[in-house]
């Protein structure tokens, strides 16, 4: 993210050595560790559940749009039967979804409101991509 432009560059920077990324490390580190000694587990472990399941609805609908608006693209893997499996896939997230706590829900929607206000502020002024930079993924990450 941060190589595209959508966060700070201090971000991307990786240990010389191990070429791991140990600032955002470091700062997730202490920021979780705060979080789980405040926090109940249960509550974060709703959290962990809600996102992941939505990040999966992304992904299964992205499957589906990028079937069809862009049959040609190269595949690593490619899904049988689509749209039936993304739309059961879709499907069985949401009904998981609906059996997490409104409160659950609640803190989901702030989380997420949060992530557009950093996007709107921040990373749709510096994004790469948006400039129109091409996005090297093998490009050297500053040390």
């Amino acid at each position: 993210m941060s190589r595209d432009g959508l966060m700070p560059k201090r971000v991307a920077r990786v240990h010389p050595t191990r070429r791991t990324p140990i600032f955002i490390i470091a700062v997730c580190g202490v920021v979780f560790a705060t979080l789980a000694a405040f926090v109940p587990l249960k509550d974060i472990v709703e959290l962990v559940n809600i996102g992941t399941l939505f990040a999966f609805v992304v992904v299964n609908a992205g499957v589906i749009i990028l079937r069809r608006t862009r049959p040609d693209m190269e595949r690593g893997y490619r899904v049988p039967l689509v749209p039936i499996f993304p739309v059961i896939g879709i499907g069985l997230c949401i009904y998981l979804m609906t059996e997490l706590r409104g409160v659950t829900w609640l803190r989901f929607a702030i989380w997420m409101v949060v992530g557009f206000v950093i996007y709107f502020f921040y990373g749709r002024s510096h994004s790469r991509l948006r400039r129109g930079d091409v996005v090297n993924p093998e490009a050297e990450l500053p040390g």
